[in-house]
């Protein structure tokens, strides 16, 4: 079970942007065609407009090899957890289908 989060975890392309690209110098340009994508795709995750797909991972982490797939995976998926329990309040009246019971 996830515990809830009172402040909303960073977006990847915030990642990207503030703690690779901007200190290591490397401009959009040039990590898109480094990783094969075009430098449209990169503004757009950098500017949290797109998401990172598991291929996207895959590419940041060759291209970041401090990193891994999952790593940047895990990151959207955090991203992309707390904004859905935002606005989760229609989700409040389904009912477990069974009964848990303590190990």
């Amino acid at each position: 079970m996830m515990r809830p989060q009172n402040r909303q975890p960073a977006h990847p392309g915030r990642i990207l942007k503030n703690l690779y690209l901007m200190p290591l110098g490397i401009s959009n340009t040039k990590l898109a065609e480094t990783i094969g994508v075009s430098r449209k795709a990169i503004s757009y995750i950098v500017n949290e407009r797109k998401s990172v797909t598991p291929e996207m991972s895959l590419r940041l982490a060759r291209a970041f090899p401090n990193t891994s797939a999952e790593f940047w995976l895990n990151l959207q998926k955090n991203y992309d957890l707390w904004q859905a329990g935002q606005d989760a309040d229609h989700l409040q009246g389904i009912q477990p289908l069974f009964e848990t019971t303590p190990a």
